[in-house]
């Protein structure tokens, strides 16, 4: 088989259990959809929370020197004419005269080999019409040549502060925020004002973020509204490499830590640097479903420029004043920047796991149990006997008040049952039997990955699923 092939056989394996599983449905589905817009699920709620509390307890609650703050979605436009994101926040596009298929420019040259990431729309447009001469170049929809010439695709989603019916009239117009941090720089005063923090520091949030992307079409890892997990650590100038690299180790720990191994990880080191910035890393993980390493995280070095630009805006001194050496200057920036959509699928491609278990062929997700959105699983033997029934019930909610995530299941027999806890990714599987009540007080636990079996006494399940996890 095809190396594309299997790429394409992954994700559409990966799309189908999330649907027939309840972690992740097409949004609006009953009328057709609408591109790029997921709903989560049951199961899809609960891994997706898991991660971010995993990283909210990392980024936050282990720490003494990060901030949490919930900013609003709608901030003052100017705050995006300041940022520059109302002037340059785009990507090329290209499209289809035939179809009217849309592509972004620097993706399609990549498939070339040709690097055009944040390159001048004339140099984008000088190597298309190289691959226009060759006849290389062809829609990705219907296959066509004729092809238009690039040019800016604003990523900024316009919104109108007042009656959808009202014109739309300048004086009106309000921006989607396209990332999450301009919050946490309009807030950064207050923030000292208040907590009265000393350099460094952070702040932290986790929130909705909305693009106009040019074609949405990987599942969850590029969707016009997604949840981005940021933090902006403001820093001395001097601090820049050390506290850099601190944050560098910092984020790489968490990943290992929630199970995902060394070598499906590596840094990429940007190049090309956006002329605020000094250092910028990314994160990638190795997916099957894409056959290759992509983004999952960004680590960047910003310099003073943020807090600078919004400064001069607004007219308010957002300098900071350090007591110990009677010094005032803007601090410096280090920014960790996170899709939470991207972890969710970064999680779900290395969970996803087939194999044969007792002669059959099975799929599981082979979650870490830190993240698994059901930890443990509690059935009865048979559901038409009340004696297992309540005693299992009796044992789910012992367990449910220690662990939390924690399901009943007495739905079909106890296979089916298994197979179903398989593919939510449940690590351990509970099996309250007539022997439970009229022999030894003990149940079976299966281990998810394994198969194998063993009793338990009840009352040691607290201990044992304590040294599990």
């Amino acid at each position: 088989m095809k190396k594309e092939t299997l790429e394409n056989k992954r994700m559409e394996e990966i799309i189908s259990l999330c649907k027939r599983r309840g972690f992740i449905f097409q949004g609006s589905e009953i009328y057709g959809g609408l591109g790029g817009v997921y709903d989560y699920g049951h199961y899809g709620s609960l891994l997706k929370n898991n991660i971010r509390d995993s990283w909210t307890k990392n980024m936050i609650d282990a720490r003494e020197d990060v901030y949490e703050l919930d900013s609003a979605i709608f901030m003052q436009p100017t705050a995006w004419i300041a940022s520059g994101h109302v002037g340059n926040f785009d990507d090329p596009l290209i499209e289809c005269r035939r179809c009217h298929n849309r592509m972004r420019a620097d993706t399609v040259l990549e498939s070339f080999g040709i690097v055009a990431d944040k390159m001048p729309i004339d140099f984008i447009n000088s190597e298309l019409n190289k691959l226009k001469a060759e006849k290389k170049l062809k829609c990705t929809s219907c296959g066509q040549t004729d092809i238009a010439d690039a040019k800016k695709f604003s990523l900024m989603i316009k919104s109108n502060f007042g009656s959808p019916t009202d014109e739309l009239k300048e004086e009106n117009v309000v921006y989607l925020r396209p990332e999450t941090c301009g919050g946490i720089y309009l807030q950064y005063k207050n923030t000292i004002d208040s907590l009265h923090p000393k350099l460094p520091f952070g702040i932290a949030q986790v929130g909705k973020a909305f693009r106009n992307e040019i074609a949405a079409r990987q599942f969850v890892f590029r969707t016009r509204e997604f949840e981005q997990m940021e933090m902006q650590y403001f820093i001395s100038k001097k601090d820049t490499e050390e506290k850099y690299n601190m944050w560098k180790d910092t984020r790489m720990k968490w990943y290992l830590e929630n199970g995902i191994p060394q070598e499906k990880l590596r840094w990429y080191k940007h190049e090309k640097l956006a002329h605020y910035a000094s250092e910028a890393y990314d994160v990638e993980y190795n997916f099957t479903c894409f056959g290759g390493f992509k983004e999952v995280e960004g680590i960047h070095a910003r310099g003073d420029w943020d807090l600078s630009q919004h400064s001069k805006f607004s007219g308010v001194d957002l300098s900071y004043f350090d007591e110990e050496t009677k010094e005032r200057f803007i601090p410096h920036i280090v920014e960790t920047s996170v899709g939470l959509g991207r972890l969710v699928l970064m999680f779900l491609d290395y969970a996803y796991t087939e194999d044969e278990l007792g002669g059959e062929k099975r799929v599981y997700l082979k979650f870490n149990p830190k993240i698994a959105p059901v930890k443990i699983a509690v059935f009865p033997l048979l559901k038409n006997k009340p004696i297992l029934v309540e005693k299992a019930r009796e044992v789910y909610k012992n367990l449910k008040n220690e662990f939390g995530s924690v399901m009943f299941d007495d739905n079909g027999n106890i296979g089916k049952r298994y197979r179903r806890q398989d593919e939510i990714g449940t690590p351990y599987c509970v099996t309250v039997d007539f022997e439970t009540i009229e022999k030894d007080g003990m149940v079976t636990v299966r281990d998810r990955d394994t198969g194998t079996q063993e009793r338990i006494k009840i009352e040691s399940l607290s201990e044992y699923f304590n040294k599990k996890f």
